[in-house]
């Protein structure tokens, strides 16, 4: 009894910070999914995304309107409206799966990590949203990472992450668009912040269409980590 009580206590201090950008189908199954969890939720949309708006407005979850453009900009204002000791970004398409919620977290509370990256591409893991573009892309930057950051992930453009806040405090991010998916721990190899990674199945997305353009974002990743 005593467990369940500290590991509820620890979930009520953690907040999802959710992009949200034309997802009226499947934000709202997403809500409704972890609506027993407690934990709070806050979405970061844009003002102009009525839809999502009129689809989500009555669910348990917060909004922030977003005032700048951008995948990486609504993570940003998300983490800087969060008041919590802990901070996970969670997808609004339904690919990542709440239940890595507390074995992440419980990776930083009770092993002395700051951080915890999700991976598709360790032992029990693996997505069923990837395709053979996205997938070699993925490896392709990860070697990078490795390479020439030292990066000991094995899965770096995905962004089911676990922290506590003092670690997006430390790093100050700075991309607004998906540059961040590798502005995030080239940043906390950078800083000798502590991090380790944990085994996820990436489920296929609920509904609506994905956003990430696979060249023309891939080629922006690149010159950036270059």
């Amino acid at each position: 009894y005593k467990f369940i009580v500290i590991k509820s206590l620890q979930m009520e201090n953690l907040t999802l910070i959710i992009p949200a950008k034309n997802e009226k189908n499947s934000l709202p199954r997403v809500l409704k999914e972890i609506e027993d969890y407690k934990l709070n939720k806050l979405i970061v949309m844009s003002k102009e995304d009525i839809e999502t708006y009129e689809a989500i407005k009555n669910l348990d979850c917060e909004i922030l309107f977003q005032l700048g453009k951008g995948y990486g900009n609504a993570i940003i204002e998300g983490i800087n409206k969060t008041n919590t000791e802990f901070i996970s970004i969670f997808y609004a398409d339904g690919s990542t799966d709440p239940k890595y919620l507390n074995p992440m977290l419980n990776k930083i509370i009770n092993e002395n990590n700051d951080i915890v990256f999700g991976s598709r591409y360790e032992k029990n893991a693996g997505s069923y949203d990837d395709n053979i573009i996205t997938r070699a892309g993925n490896f392709f930057f990860t070697i990078i990472g490795k390479l020439f950051f030292s990066l000991k992930i094995s899965d770096i453009l995905f962004t089911y992450i676990v922290a506590k806040k003092s670690v997006f405090e430390k790093i100050k991010l700075k991309c607004n668009d998906y540059r961040l998916c590798v502005e995030i721990p080239i940043k906390v190899k950078k800083f000798n912040i502590s991090y380790t990674t944990y085994p996820c199945v990436e489920r296929k997305r609920f509904a609506d269409k994905k956003k990430v353009k696979a060249f023309s974002d891939g080629f922006a990743i690149l010159f950036y980590m270059i």
